[in-house]
């Protein structure tokens, strides 16, 4: 009974948290900025400006520095838009190419299926194969349109919503943490192991924010020197979109890659380009993930690789994508409590190096 009871409680969670997407993201994301920018609004505290002001200052030169940031890639970003009908039509190309012709490699297959069938069917009169139609025609550039009209609102309405939440969160100071440390009990000791909780999960969260943050600004940096260098075509844009690819941990680089690598097919059409973009950007991810970001990840979080590539597999199956960019916090936050609390000493185990 006491299974079975577990079963139905861990699968109404896990519901739980797959309806409450839309909710516990942005939620989670406002908590883990604010706690990364508090230490600034603590320093403004600390020079006599007080903490509205600070939280506002803070807040207005965030926004400020993304504006000034898109302003300058505008340009860049929009040449690829533009550009988009036209890769379209040179995509449409190669696919007609790879799928037309006596000897394409999908006619074999079709062909070696097609006789696979014969044989083990017996007289049946054989059937002829599909054939691969590569027209970009049929591509319904409108459905891709709207989709993509939807997304950037849902966007940008939950982006709202992080930096209204952030603001309130860096403005309440560490009201939440006196209240939490105050609901603990009455008991010393409960409230001495609950004020260490909340100070490790500070610490852990900020250290692995910065990583982040220094991590992804040297990969976009480096990045846009490569591309320069290599002479793709708006390699700012590029950049900024290879850094905030990097976010998300072990399949962060392999989209970078393929990103990168598309595009120069498209501007080029050169193989020599495609590679050269390609070797460049495996080369700066090994450097930046693997060197940089994992020295830096062993020493925040002290966890061990596997639990974390096996965290990430089950919150980018639970929340996609910003499962894949919360995952690792959220497991850090996850083992800060086990080490403290009575009784989940295992999972700090298993998740610790």
């Amino acid at each position: 009974m006491r299974l079975a009871q577990t079963i139905l409680a861990t699968v109404a969670f896990l519901y739980a948290l797959q309806w409450g997407q839309g909710f516990l993201v942005p939620l989670l994301l406002g908590i883990l900025l604010a706690y990364t920018l508090n230490p600034v609004v603590v320093t403004l505290e600390r020079v006599h400006i007080r903490r509205a002001l600070g939280t506002s200052l803070v807040t207005c030169a965030i926004l400020l520095g993304l504006t000034v940031t898109a302003e300058m890639v505008h340009d860049e970003f929009s040449n690829i838009i533009e550009e988009l009908p036209e890769a379209g039509r040179k995509l449409s190309r190669l696919v007609a190419s790879t799928t037309s012709g006596k000897d394409s490699t999908l006619k074999r297959i079709q062909d070696v299926a097609t006789q696979i069938e014969q044989a083990t069917a017996g007289k049946q009169p054989p059937r002829k194969p599909t054939p691969v139609v590569a027209d970009g025609a049929h591509i319904k550039v409108i459905d891709w349109v709207w989709a993509g009209s939807r997304g950037l609102l849902s966007f940008l309405s939950q982006a709202t919503m992080v930096v209204f939440l952030v603001f309130f969160l860096l403005l309440s100071g560490d009201t939440f943490k006196r209240k939490l440390v105050k609901l603990a009990g009455p008991s010393l000791t409960r409230k001495k192991v609950t004020l260490q909780i909340l100070d490790e999960i500070n610490t852990s969260i900020q250290g692995y924010m910065f990583m982040l943050l220094v991590t992804n600004v040297l990969l976009a940096l480096l990045m846009w020197m490569a591309l320069q260098f290599i002479g793709l075509e708006n390699a700012g844009a590029w950049a900024i979109v290879a850094g905030l690819l990097h976010l998300m941990p072990y399949f962060g680089p392999l989209l970078i890659v393929c990103a990168l690598s598309v595009a120069a097919y498209l501007q080029t059409e050169s193989l020599q380009m495609v590679f050269m973009v390609a070797l460049a950007s495996i080369a700066i991810a090994t450097l930046v993930g693997t060197f940089i970001a994992t020295w830096m990840t062993g020493r925040i979080a002290r966890m061990n690789a596997a639990a974390v590539f096996v965290s990430l597999l089950f919150w980018g199956w639970l929340w996609g994508v910003w499962g894949l960019l919360l995952g690792v916090p959220v497991v850090v936050i996850v083992k800060v409590v086990a080490e403290k609390v009575e009784g989940m000493q295992v999972v700090a185990e298993l998740l610790g190096e």
